[in-house]
């Protein structure tokens, strides 16, 4: 028995030992850590680094804290919440274009608390947050007095939020033992990103984004969040009938003498654009083919007078001519100037084969220019290619916004150089007139259809093409007796022809092709039609224009 008892102390003793290890284990399992996130790891900042949130979701890129100011990166508000802040390197210049006026601002311009509006750090432009939320549609949210600093940029609209019922902490990750970020108390409301089982993401009222355990949360409900921005109005000026537009190409001052004899057969015509401006250098030089006495004779017929800018001259680079804010000036006054000494109507922007990096210059020349022709009460309209994802840097979306009218060039599906094929088959111009739809509103859309065809010849060393006016197609036909054949799909008619060179093809273009595209436009209850080019056609052609 006396064995026994040292036996039972030590049984007894390695129990409390057990029970005492499985009481810590228990307490370390189940007791909430009180450990508190390094925010400035949490956030990857350092330094004068601000963490920039866009939509809860935290962005590779980063804002700057200088001068008592928060700042933002010119190039991450351009992507993602407003492309109208432009940025001169060459000048230097900060230049934001609205509806009725350009303002200016450049490394030397304080704002009101004294801090530069704009920094320039290694090749990147920063905007102080006040002057990105003057002329930008979202809530901004900073949170730049703590060290690690945030900035939230958020987008209007419905929102998920939830009282706090109950006092908690707000974790790095779901779980009790993750760091704590922050803590909520009863009666706070935070913005819930995501719902769980257990947990919830949530974004706190002070600038954190992590987890609180459901239990500590209110049924969620979903709020409408707007601000107090007024959006700027571009307003259009636009005729109130139908667009039908004529191009006239004038290559010399004696082709102005042709106005009668092109219109002669155009009835229902009611815009003609006279190809009279030509880019010159790099320095917003072009020459002028206008002529006062075209403009009064085409007054006289009922004709508007849109006159054309193209950048067609192989001395002009688009991209360094319009990276340059006074030479974009300089051009824009010239063309007023010229609208003015002419008695103008309207102005037609006919920039073709541009680089991806002139878009951003492009569509801010238009900008500028639109509020010139605003001023003066001259209609812009912009010609485009058909949508494709090579040429999305035109941003029609943008020209859809400023301009008066854009015009979406429904031809040239096959071209020179390329394999043979209709010049503007009946899908390839509903692809166009619908793909522009997601972007242009159809009030301001111009389908362009082609009063040209292309002759194809096939030979042994490959093949060629070659333009034909409508007329000019006409009389191959007739004079090679060619019979053509009417294909359902393409709209049009098709023939071919053997020659000792070769044999020849042609998708035709004429009355019945010229009417199943006039119903397209009808059917999309467009802005009107415009045709290239004037002089190619028959009357018949223009049986087939018109709208009734």
């Amino acid at each position: 028995m006396r064995k026994a008892i040292p036996v039972l102390a030590a049984l007894g003793l390695i129990a409390v030992v057990v029970l005492g290890a499985v009481g810590v284990t228990f307490i370390q399992r189940y007791t909430p850590s009180k450990e508190a996130a390094d925010l400035s790891e949490v956030w990857n900042v350092e330094g004068n680094e601000i963490a920039l949130l866009y939509n809860y979701e935290l962005q590779e890129t980063k804002g700057l804290y200088e001068n008592g100011e928060s700042y933002l990166p010119i190039s991450w508000v351009n992507e993602h919440i407003n492309k109208r802040f432009y940025w001169d390197e060459g000048e230097q210049l900060l230049v934001y274009a609205l509806p009725d006026q350009i303002v200016y601002a450049d490394l030397s311009t304080m704002g009101s608390s004294g801090a530069p509006l704009l920094l320039l750090k290694e090749n990147e432009v920063y905007l102080t947050l006040g002057l990105v939320s003057n002329y930008t549609n979202v809530q901004i949210s900073a949170f730049d007095s703590a060290e690690a600093k945030r900035i939230f940029v958020t987008d209007w609209g419905a929102r998920e939020t939830a009282k706090v019922k109950r006092d908690g902490a707000v974790r790095e990750l779901g779980g009790i033992k993750s760091p704590i970020l922050t803590n909520v108390a009863k009666g706070q409301t935070v913005t819930v990103l995501e719902t769980m089982e257990k947990w919830s993401r949530v974004a706190t009222e002070d600038g954190c984004i992590g987890y609180i355990e459901n239990r500590r949360l209110e049924e969620p409900s979903v709020i409408e969040f707007t601000g107090n921005f007024t959006e700027p109005v571009y307003e259009s000026t636009r005729l109130e009938e139908k667009i039908v537009l004529g191009w006239h190409q004038v290559t010399s001052p004696e082709a102005n003498g042709q106005l009668e004899q092109v219109v002669s057969a155009a009835e229902g015509l009611n815009v003609i654009a006279p190809t009279w401006f030509s880019l010159t250098d790099n320095e917003g030089n072009y020459r002028s083919l206008a002529d006062r006495e075209y403009v009064e004779k085409a007054h006289e017929m009922g004709l508007q007078v849109w006159a054309l800018l193209d950048n067609f001259s192989n001395q002009v680079q688009t991209e360094v001519l319009l990276s340059s804010t006074s030479t974009r000036r300089k051009l824009i006054n010239s063309l007023i100037a010229d609208a003015a000494a002419y008695d103008l109507d309207g102005l037609n922007m006919d920039f073709e084969g541009i680089k991806e990096e002139a878009g951003v210059h492009y569509i801010q020349f238009l900008r500028e220019l639109s509020i010139a022709c605003r001023e003066e009460g001259l209609i812009l309209s912009v010609d485009n290619y058909v949508p494709t994802a090579s040429n999305q840097f035109y941003d029609r979306k943008e020209q859809g916004i400023v301009a008066d009218y854009v015009i979406v060039m429904g031809y040239d599906e096959h071209y020179a150089g390329g394999e043979p094929g209709s010049v503007a088959s009946l899908e390839f111009v509903r692809s166009g007139i619908e793909n522009m739809l997601k972007d242009v509103p159809k009030e301001k859309l111009i389908n362009g259809v082609p009063f040209y065809t292309r002759l194809w010849t096939e030979t042994l060393e490959g093949v060629e093409s070659k333009a034909l006016g409508i007329s000019a197609a006409k009389k191959w036909i007739e004079e090679n007796d060619v019979e053509l054949y009417w294909q359902e799909p393409l709209g049009q008619y098709y023939g071919e022809h053997q020659t000792e060179d070769g044999i020849q093809y042609l998708w035709m273009e004429e009355e019945d092709s010229l009417r199943e595209k006039m119903d397209l436009i009808r059917e999309h209850d467009l802005a009107g039609v415009a045709c290239w080019k004037l002089g190619l056609e028959d009357a018949a052609a223009w049986d087939s224009i018109r709208w009734q």
